[in-house]
């Protein structure tokens, strides 16, 4: 039970560089690249399925994407569960 709260922990922080990542657009000649595209791959697969559920939604003129608020709200009720 600890190892997965640990597992869980580590998963959130991953999510946590994406959002911060997402402030930096990576281009191909960028050192960061690789980075970028590991942590895409590693949290898109829980987050696509949230952004398919509730869609990104239009504020103004950008949209407004709460998938990864929506993961953090549901990992915390999860962490409360175990």
């Amino acid at each position: 039970m600890n190892l997965l709260v640990t597992l869980i922990k580590l998963y959130s922080y991953v999510v946590l560089l994406r959002v911060i990542l997402s402030w930096f657009p990576a281009s191909a000649n960028n050192q960061w690249a690789q980075i970028h595209r590991f942590v895409y791959a590693a949290t898109e697969p829980v987050l696509a399925p949230i952004r398919k559920l509730v869609p990104p939604f239009r504020v103004g003129a950008v949209y407004l994407d709460i998938s990864v608020m929506i993961f953090f709200v549901l990992l915390t009720i999860l962490q409360r569960i175990l």
